[in-house]
């Protein structure tokens, strides 16, 4: 799909152009999962879970667009007696941070083994039709990829953001798509990261929210 927001990404940094197809079926992905009525679900680790939160909360409330509610929903909120809290909220892009649950993840990495804490949250949240976003800047993380692979089996569709080398993400060909950033340094493949999954959900909002 060609979109104005990506195309702006390029002149903008145009390192990732050799990405262009890849962002292109991220959104494409997203986009269809949505109108499905499915969600996303997002992990990292350290820098990388703040980017997972940093997706959420773009796509959980506006990110440059108003997305007022429906009609239905703002009258039947009004019948209820607060019409300002029909006015106030917006219609979110269901997304879900599987780091931001620290007391289940902590009772499970101290109960049964870290490295599975994301994939435990994956079997409980994930739904066939769904979309996974793993991120790792290295590719390496045993906790990201093991939940995308239990949600592979659960019938999602999973994404991944990493650096140039990939690392285990490249293997098996599990990930429907694997956008791999031109940088082998965190911080610069962090970088990127922020401007590949801001286009993304730029071009998701404005999909939905096209007013």
């Amino acid at each position: 799909m060609s979109h104005q927001y990506i195309e702006e990404l390029f002149k903008r940094r145009p390192e990732l152009l050799i990405l262009k197809s890849k962002i292109e079926k991220a959104c494409e992905i997203i986009i269809s999962v949505y109108k499905n009525g499915g969600k996303l679900l997002v992990c990292g680790n350290g820098g990388s879970c703040a980017d997972a939160d940093h997706i959420t909360g773009e796509l959980m409330k506006g990110f440059i667009k108003k997305r007022p509610l429906s009609g239905e929903l703002k009258s039947r909120l009004a019948e209820m007696g607060d019409s300002r809290l029909a006015e106030k909220l917006q219609t979110p892009l269901r997304a879900v941070n599987l780091c931001s649950m620290p007391a289940l993840s902590t009772a499970f990495a101290n109960d049964v083994d870290p490295d599975y804490i994301y994939a435990q949250l994956a079997l409980g949240y994930a739904d066939p039709g769904d979309v996974f976003i793993g991120i790792s800047t290295s590719g390496n993380a045993k906790n990201v990829n093991c939940a995308a692979l239990t949600s592979k089996a659960l019938d999602a569709k999973l994404i991944g953001l990493t650096g140039k080398d990939g690392g285990k993400m490249n293997e098996n060909g599990l990930y429907d798509v694997l956008i791999k950033v031109p940088e082998t340094e965190t911080f610069l493949i962090q970088e990127l990261h922020i401007a590949v999954y801001h286009v993304i959900c730029l071009v998701v909002e404005d999909v939905f929210f096209n007013y």
